[in-house]
Formats: structure tokens, C-alpha cells, sequence
């Protein structure tokens, strides 16, 4: 059974990028390498900060819209406390 993700980057200039996937570890790796996505290209290297787990892609993929809707301040309150304060 496929497990599905929405996660959360930030990148080299500490911009958000949040994505789905069904391979956390590919897909970081992607981004890393410039062969992910086009926003995360120029502004590698990206440091995984956040994810979630879905049972279905439509899930992962309806939370990662809602996700990107918010404002930078709401989607800073999903990293832990320390990466929160380092980051905003």
C-alpha cells in the first residue's frame, strides 16, 4: 500500500516550498540535485522541516493546496518551536 506525503522545505534563501510525494527521501533528494521542483531549483540546497502522512494521493495533494493558500505565519506554526523562531 502507497503511503503519500505533504511536506514542507525550506530552502537556502529560507523561502517555503511545500509539495506532496510518495517518497519523502526521493523527492528531498530531487530538490537537492535541481531536478525537482522549479521554484526549489535556484534556491537549493532545501531542508525537510515538516510532513504528513495521507492514505491517498487526492488527500496529500488537497492538503498540500491548502497548505500553500496560507500565509507564511500560519505555515511556520506546523515547524517545531526552535525551527519556528530560526526561520521567521
Amino acid at each position: 500500500m502507497t503511503v503519500y506525503y505533504t511536506y514542507m522545505v525550506v530552502c537556502r534563501d529560507r523561502s517555503l516550498y511545500t509539495g506532496y510525494t510518495d517518497n519523502l527521501v526521493r523527492r528531498i533528494r530531487a530538490h537537492n540535485t535541481g531536478k525537482g521542483a522549479k521554484y526549489t531549483r535556484s534556491r537549493g540546497p532545501v531542508k525537510l522541516v515538516y510532513w504528513e502522512k495521507f492514505a491517498t494521493k487526492k488527500q496529500a495533494m488537497q492538503r498540500e493546496y491548502a497548505i500553500k493558500q496560507w500565509p507564511r505565519s500560519q505555515k511556520l506554526l506546523l515547524l517545531p518551536e526552535e525551527l519556528r523562531e530560526y526561520y521567521g
